[in-house]
């Protein structure tokens, strides 16, 4: 389970039995239900830095305009 995800071979998932078989469903549910979770949360600050990304490339934009002399309109 090196990236998170839980990997189980063929052959010990036929000798599991059926509890573990279970155990082995729920964690990985539990793992995806978590991530999901996460990235969730993530998605007020990935706003704020595309907005100010956006802000922060059109004033760049704007500096090279007057820089360059360039008439835009």
């Amino acid at each position: 389970m090196a990236n998170g995800f839980i990997v189980v071979e063929r052959e010990d998932w036929e000798r599991a039995t059926k509890e573990d078989r279970d155990l082995m469903v729920y964690n990985t549910l539990k793992s995806i239900n978590d991530r999901i979770a996460k990235l969730e949360k993530q998605v007020m600050f990935r706003t704020a830095l595309n907005f100010f990304g956006c802000v922060s490339g059109g004033a760049l934009g704007m500096f090279a305009i007057h820089l360059c002399k360039i008439k835009p309109f």
